[in-house]
């Protein structure tokens, strides 16, 4: 979710609830202690430099249980916020506290705001040696396609090293 998105679906809201991806509510006496921007600056596997910008918003339950963060009180805190997020679009990054800080997507489902998991992923697969090993329907070690989602087709060295031998296929029901 973008920072516009979120600050077209705020006049919307009667309440504001942020909802974890195990379905769990942030308590509704949270507290916005930061909106900022955050730029990631990185070399990837491949060797590739990159940057990241993203508008970040810091959630934080605190012992002010008669809090509660009205949609225009954040409004509010959005546009105080121009001073360091100027006027671009930066998708939106969550930190909230939970056994350590986490970092989470932003979604919004019609009622709540979601906090979507993020993962890692390689960002050059293509020039640093990760095989692509999602499911192919081809023919595979010169048999017939490969329908079943457990196989796929890697090279040889790659099925040698998965313990599967000669025929390059990942999945031992497909190598015999």
């Amino acid at each position: 979710m973008n920072l516009s998105e979120v600050k077209d679906t705020l006049p919307k809201l009667p309440s504001i609830n942020f909802r974890l991806p195990n379905g769990d509510y942030v308590a509704p006496h949270f507290h916005v202690t930061e909106v900022g921007l955050v730029t990631k600056h990185f070399i990837d596997c491949g060797g590739m430099e990159r940057k990241e910008t993203l508008a970040n918003f810091q959630l934080l339950e605190a012992a002010d249980y008669d809090h509660r963060l009205a949609p225009q009180k954040f409004l509010n805190i959005l546009d105080l916020s121009k001073k360091v997020l100027g006027e671009e679009d930066y998708e939106v990054e969550v930190e909230y506290q939970g056994s350590t800080i986490g970092k989470f997507g932003l979604d919004f489902d019609g009622k709540d705001f979601i906090l979507a998991s993020k993962s890692t992923k390689c960002l050059a697969e293509d020039t640093c040696g990760i095989a692509d090993k999602t499911p192919k329907n081809d023919n595979c070690c010169g048999g017939p396609p490969v329908n079943d989602e457990s196989a796929c087709c890697v090279k040889d060295e790659d099925a040698k090293l998965a313990g599967h031998s000669g025929c390059g296929c990942a999945a031992s029901s497909a190598c015999s």
